[in-house]
């Protein structure tokens, strides 16, 4: 097994987006899915997974085993707006062969399902917290790019590594068209309020007003499946080393 799909649901979409949501810097990107989610009651479609994912299972108090999982929920706007297909999970792939065959299978399901835009969230690491961070953005192409631009956001010059940065590039390869919404963060630990501007900018592109009140409640939850996995333990004591083996993060 590579990649090992399971699709319980087969809904008629009105050209949806997908949303990337996947763990990495600042977890901005994981934060705004899971809200996401949960306002917008998003319906659980397809499971991912892959032999790219880590070798574990977590045990809950209960007993219960959960597998590192990558899952796509859509939303059907009542409102006559385009739907929304959200990519959340507890994990990006842990190889470079693995990252690229979960985006591919990722965008293929989405594509499938009438999708021909993405937009994907994550973090831009700052040494120092910003009250009000800056928004960078990549596109598939010029005009794309202006529409990133027109909300507010800053050209993105470098490399944007992982999954933030190849499904805007493999998006590109597949005909699709999508840009990234990249929020300046410290680092490591969820980033509640680069999360919170992520949502305002991605709003105002879709034209949704989502609530932010229980944003804390999101990044809580976010908190305890990091902690589950031993992300965020890991990183606060060996951080320079789990950079390395967590290259998704960086």
């Amino acid at each position: 097994m590579v990649c090992s799909i399971d699709i319980s649901e087969r809904p008629q979409l009105n050209d949806p987006i997908l949303i990337e949501g996947l763990p990495g810097i600042g977890f901005v990107a994981n934060i705004a899915a899971l809200h996401l989610i949960k306002e917008l009651r998003a319906k659980l479609f397809v499971q991912i997974f892959s032999s790219s994912f880590q070798d574990f299972a977590v045990t809950t108090e209960n007993g219960r085993a959960l597998s590192p999982i990558n899952e796509l929920y859509y939303v059907k706007r009542q409102d006559g707006g385009r739907d929304i297909i959200i990519w959340f999970g507890n994990t990006q792939a842990l190889t470079t062969v693995g990252q690229y065959e979960l985006c591919g299978k990722a965008l293929d399901l989405a594509k499938e399902f009438g999708c021909r835009f993405v937009i994907s969230i994550g973090g831009f690491k700052k040494d120092e917290p910003q009250s009000v961070p800056g928004i960078y953005s990549t596109a598939t192409d010029l005009d794309t790019m202006q529409e990133a631009l027109d909300l507010g956001t800053k050209v993105m010059v470098g490399h944007v590594f992982g999954i933030a940065g190849l499904s805007v590039g493999l998006a590109g390869v597949r005909e699709m068209k999508g840009f990234s919404l990249l929020v300046d963060t410290p680092g490591m630990n969820p980033d509640i309020n680069a999360a919170r501007y992520a949502l305002t900018t991605l709003g105002k592109y879709l034209k949704l007003d989502v609530d932010l009140s229980k944003l804390e409640e999101s990044s809580g939850e976010i908190k305890k499946v990091l902690e589950s996995f031993g992300i965020i333990r890991s990183i606060t004591e060996e951080k320079k080393k789990e950079e390395q083996q967590l290259r998704w993060f960086v």
